[in-house]
């Protein structure tokens, strides 16, 4: 298992520097999003190969913050960094926009706040936010998977100790068994219609589990 390991990590070091100067922006968030696991090597833990971060994706991430409070727009920005990790984030360029975009909607609301705009949810929004809990659940799930995969990578790579398990790191037990997993899909990908149907009752029951935490 440590030498697949060690494999998956110079397939990995090799998808990085490939995509070196466009995946990383600042202190090592993005500035706009194109795609978490976009390219080979990520595929399966993130979003589907060439997904795009939708401008409705935005709008929701947006709506689910100020269901918790008023916010600024610089308020907002902030908080998606640190709602994923620092993997996600926004520039005004593409924040602002959004916010005029959901005012125009209805969804939201704008009130002078000296010579700031402070955005708050209406009921229209809180309507509209309410028919895609999961989808926005899910969207912050990944972008912070994916934060920590590459948290993970840069630290294995660099000869770092990973971060503590106690701390928010990840067990070499966790990893490997991900591995293992993706392994074992990867060799039943000819599988017949009743082997196939055997293994998704096995995904289904270890998703079932995995979501209700035991």
């Amino acid at each position: 298992m440590r030498h697949h390991l060690h494999a998956h990590l110079h397939k990995l070091r090799a998808h990085m520097m490939h995509r070196h100067g466009g995946f990383w922006s600042g202190g090592g968030g993005r500035s706009d999003w194109d795609g978490a696991d976009g390219g080979e090597g990520f595929g399966d833990d993130g979003w589907r190969r060439g997904r795009k971060f939708s401008a409705e994706d935005l709008q929701l991430l947006l709506l689910s913050l100020l269901e918790e409070k008023p916010s600024h727009g610089y308020e907002l920005i902030k908080a998606l960094e640190t709602r994923t990790n620092g993997f996600y984030k926004p520039s005004p360029g593409v924040v602002y926009p959004a916010l005029t975009f959901l005012e125009d909607l209805g969804y939201a609301s704008v009130d002078a706040d000296g010579n700031k705009k402070l955005y708050r949810i209406t009921d229209t929004g809180v309507a509209y936010l309410e028919t895609h809990r999961e989808r926005v659940a899910l969207m912050v799930g990944k972008l912070r998977h994916v934060a920590r995969k590459m948290d993970w990578m840069r630290r294995a790579m660099s000869g770092m100790p990973q971060q503590d398990p106690e701390q928010g790191g990840w067990l070499p037990e966790f990893v490997e068994a991900r591995m293992r997993i993706k392994q074992a899909l990867a060799l039943a990908t000819d599988a017949s219609p009743d082997e196939q149907r055997r293994i998704i009752a096995i995904l289904d029951r270890a998703a079932r589990e995995i979501a209700n935490k035991g």
